[in-house]
């Protein structure tokens, strides 16, 4: 066994020997369950992230012995017994005359945040390092967003910030062999899109210590994607991989919304629903016509169905970033053993993700790609493992999606946040490169160009930088499970890289980021 491979284990058993500490739904019980029923709070988060004044204990048992009689008592309960958090505010600066940059290169600092150690009684995870939050209700750090929030902290010339994230990724593996989807006790049940071998990729630390480090977190997370759930052997015997989760109840952020589905599908068995809700969460994509069977009903989703393209193409980007520390680090032995295991992955994407037209994701029950046409069609484009003829053809198909304001994540307009006419920041930065990749320049200016025109247009209107954008109408974002937030770390990463590589490639350079 390697050196990488060796340090990796004593991650893995380290790991196994940390007792993760329990979700306030665990802690409160009854009083969680009665607090979120009662919608005590518009957003169910509020309760998640609210610390305790005293001991978790004490509160739960006075709440057993003197139970509040109604709503209104429980709410004085509340107030009398939890501090409540509030959004992360990243207040415009007065004017959009100094331009986009440099409003966004002002938000930084808005958006910086620690928790060494994390308040005591919270949901909150302790972390090493300062980190940069998304913003509004998601005041925590997020994993899959980070990579989109670094391209812009590396133009704003923030790499201490880079490098400071990186390691909290990392503490968080060697506490709890993955990453889970934010620093939430409530999220450490999932994960998110394995992001950290691209965030690594970004860093400008070459030192042998810290590639030594870092390979070991990277192959820690894989040993967790390749374990349980999340894994699964097709009958030719390729091994793909879907988003899972392994508590099959209600999401804690999402506690009522959750119960009341379950009650609303009295013909499915709760603890399958909720597991496919919350592997969806673990998606990103929360929520999609992509997971619902009948592409409207929240009822019918069935992420665990599915193996997804742009999970199995990150878990392919994992595979030779290992591979590509090995060789950096003199162990030839790991570097083949990664390079198989890639040139595997590789064959399993393009022979099960392929519908014939474009990529999308496999389906377990129809065993074969489906026929949903998303924006994450654009991934293996991305990871460069698509031929000529597929990215031609896939480059067709996302045309589709491609509105006068960018790409949209789908054609489906369901109600659902990650369906038409929205289009997110990291959809349009994957599509934006991959399609540059494969020489489909037009079909890449056409998204960034709309996508800066929309962004710049509700910051003039507004002043405000917003999680998700209307691409058809080239307004804000609507639909799901809470109102639209600002901020906004990724939308903030991305539109600055393209806008800054936008300026570069006028100046014969190519944008930055291509894999």
């Amino acid at each position: 066994m390697d050196g990488a491979a060796l340090s990796a284990a004593g991650l893995a058993d380290a790991a196994q020997t940390y007792v993760a500490p329990a979700p306030p739904s665990d802690v409160y019980g009854e009083l969680y369950r009665a607090v979120q029923l009662n919608r005590i709070f518009p957003d169910s988060k509020t309760f998640a992230d609210a610390v305790p004044r005293g001991s978790p204990a004490s509160i739960a048992r006075e709440f057993s012995a003197h139970p509040p009689p109604d709503a209104e008592s429980l709410k004085r309960f509340v107030s009398r017994y939890f501090d409540l958090p509030q959004a992360v505010v990243a207040k415009p600066d007065g004017t959009a005359r100094n331009g986009l940059v440099r409003h966004i290169d002002g938000l930084w600092p808005k958006l910086t945040r620690s928790t060494p150690p994390a308040p005591d009684g919270s949901s909150a995870l302790t972390l090493p390092k300062p980190y940069v939050v998304p913003g509004g209700r998601f005041r925590e750090l997020y994993y899959w967003d980070s990579y989109f929030t670094m391209l812009g902290l590396k133009r704003a010339g923030r790499d201490d910030l880079v490098e400071d994230m990186i390691d909290d990724f990392g503490s968080l593996i060697e506490r709890y062999g993955h990453v889970p989807n934010g620093a939430r006790t409530y999220y450490l049940s999932r994960s998110h899109p394995p992001m950290l071998a691209l965030m690594i990729r970004l860093s400008k630390d070459r030192s042998r210590e810290a590639l030594v480090r870092r390979n070991a977190w990277l192959i820690a997370e894989h040993r967790f994607w390749m374990s349980g759930g999340r894994v699964v052997r097709l009958a030719d015997g390729a091994v793909l991989n879907r988003y899972w989760d392994d508590r099959p109840l209600p999401r804690d952020e999402a506690y009522c919304e959750d119960v009341l589905l379950a009650q609303a599908t009295p013909d499915r068995d709760p603890t399958d629903l909720w597991r496919d809700v919350r592997a969806a969460a673990e998606s990103g994509w929360d929520f999609s016509s992509r997971w619902l069977a009948d592409g409207r009903t929240p009822g019918t989703i069935r992420t665990t169905r599915l193996l997804a393209v742009d999970l199995n193409v990150l878990m392919y980007l994992l595979e030779r970033t290992i591979e590509a520390n090995c060789r950096r680090l003199e162990d030839q032995v790991c570097a083949r053993t990664w390079a198989a295991k890639a040139k595997v992955r590789r064959r399993a994407i393009l022979a099960h993700t392929w519908n014939g037209r474009y990529f999308a994701d496999y389906d377990l029950d129809e065993r074969s790609a489906n026929d949903r046409l998303t924006g994450a069609a654009a991934w293996p484009l991305f990871a460069r493992i698509a031929t000529p003829e597929e990215a031609k053809a896939t480059a067709t198909a996302l045309g589709q999606l491609i509105g006068p304001g960018g790409i949209a994540a789908t054609l489906a307009r369901s109600g659902q946040q990650w369906d038409a006419p929205n289009g997110w920041a990291p959809l349009q930065w994957i599509a934006f490169v991959g399609l540059r990749n494969y020489g489909e320049a037009s079909l890449a200016d056409r998204i960034r160009t709309g996508w800066i025109a929309t962004v710049e247009r509700e910051f003039k209107a507004s002043g405000r930088l917003l999680e998700k954008y209307d691409v058809l109408e080239q307004k804000p974002g609507g639909g799901g499970e809470y109102p639209n937030q600002d901020g906004f770390g990724w939308t903030n990463g991305v539109t600055v890289e393209m806008l800054l590589s936008k300026a570069a490639s006028q100046l014969g350079k190519p944008p930055r980021g291509l894999p």
